[in-house]
Parts: C-alpha cells; sequence; structure tokens
C-alpha cells in the first residue's frame, strides 16, 4: 500500500536555511493563488518557476518548463540542498501560513510519487502550534527535516502559533535515483508498475467499446485485459 507520507533519514541545517530565508523575507511575496482553499494568509515566492520571475507562484506538474528565479543565486545553501536531488526539478518555492491562517481539507491530483513529478517539503521555520494533517494522520513537522507528501490525499494545515510556518517545496521528476530512495524508505515501488483492476461493471464495458472499435489494437487491450482479470 502506498504510503500518504514518508519522513526521510536526511536533515538540513535549519540555521542556515532562516539565515538565508531572512533575505527572502525583504522581497514581495505575493498571496497563494489558490484563495478558496485558505483563511488568513498565506504567501509564497519562488526560487524556480515556469517564467524565471520569483513572484511566479504558479506549479505546473508534469510540465518540464522550469527556470531557476534570480532568488536562487542568494540562497547557497538551498542550492546545494537541491543539487542533493539527483533528478530534475519543476517548481521550488517558499511557502508561508502566517499565525491563526488554515488551508482547509483538499487534494492536490498530480503529485504523488506514482505520477511520476512529486512533492518534498522541508520546514525552515515552524512551531509546535503547526499542525498538518494528511489523510486523518496529523503530524508536526520539525525544521530540517524533509518529507513527502502524497496530496492526492485530503491534507489540511492550521497555523495555531505566534510566528509563520515556512516550508522550502521542492516539486520534482522521478527517476532511478529517487526510486532507490523511496524504495529503501518503504514505497512500494511494485505497485506503481501493477495492471490496474476495474471493477465487473466497467471491464465489461470497456470490453463492448473495444469490440465496437473492431481493430486489431482494439483485440490486443481485450485479451490483455482478460489476462490481468482472469
Amino acid at each position: 500500500m502506498r504510503p500518504a507520507y514518508i519522513k526521510f533519514n536526511l536533515s538540513y541545517d535549519s540555521q542556515r536555511l532562516q539565515q538565508e530565508l531572512r533575505s527572502c523575507l525583504e522581497l514581495e511575496w505575493p498571496m497563494h493563488f489558490n484563495t478558496r482553499d485558505f483563511e488568513g494568509t498565506w504567501k509564497s515566492i519562488s526560487l524556480r518557476s515556469s517564467s524565471g520571475s520569483a513572484t511566479d507562484i504558479l506549479a505546473h506538474p508534469g510540465q518540464n518548463l522550469y527556470q531557476d528565479t534570480a532568488l536562487l543565486q542568494n540562497t547557497p545553501y538551498i542550492k546545494e540542498i537541491l543539487d542533493s536531488w539527483k533528478c530534475d526539478k519543476e517548481s521550488i518555492r517558499l511557502l508561508a501560513l502566517e499565525p491563526g491562517s488554515l488551508i482547509k481539507p483538499h487534494q492536490d491530483m498530480g503529485c504523488a510519487y506514482k505520477d511520476s513529478s512529486f512533492r518534498i517539503h522541508i520546514p525552515i521555520q515552524t512551531n509546535p502550534g503547526v499542525y498538518f494533517t494528511i489523510a486523518g494522520h496529523q503530524l508536526q513537522l520539525k525544521e530540517g527535516e524533509c518529507w513527502y507528501m502524497d496530496f492526492s490525499n485530503t491534507h489540511s494545515i492550521r497555523n495555531e502559533g505566534k510566528t509563520t510556518r515556512v516550508h522550502l517545496i521542492i516539486d520534482a521528476l522521478k527517476n532511478d535515483w529517487t526510486d532507490q530512495l523511496f524504495e529503501t524508505h518503504g514505497y512500494p515501488l511494485s505497485e506503481d508498475h501493477a495492471p490496474r483492476k476495474y471493477d465487473e461493471d466497467t471491464l465489461a464495458k470497456m470490453i463492448a467499446e473495444l469490440t465496437r472499435m473492431d481493430t486489431p489494437a482494439a483485440h490486443a487491450l481485450i485479451e490483455n485485459l482478460r489476462n490481468q482479470h482472469s
């Protein structure tokens, strides 16, 4: 069974991260674009974006058209962390949730490991009053830790503390290096390659439609489906 989250046995220097964060806080941080899903103040700034602008905070999982922003050149320790992940990167952002703010329960599709584009969280600044809930599990992510989250699961965050919670968010693309990392932390890679199982009604409709198409490719698909469900 695929996990809703993984806490990697990786850790980073929270003091160095916070030192670089201080210079970033002097810049303009746009409000998060998904206004339906939060209350309070939720802001972001980009280290890598589709346009190369630090204020372009949109994430497009699976679209490999990203550029480093000028801000990344001013955060050498963060760049060191990113370089240690031996895989291609998409969007890279700092997200800040201010005290008294809430990210409502919701799902983000297309950024689970099985989708090939996955999301990593590294807390830079947080407090004991920040509660992260995913798939019914309430977590407290500590500064300098490294987590994978499968956000196709329902998740929410509330900051009941007195300080702003800031995470480094990395959207990356899976490869052999990440497969090995995930597998050593208990991720069932074999499930990602297992054939999908359909219920009898759906299977019958699919076979009926393929039969109507009456092509060699359709007949091959029918045979594969029947073999998978035999």
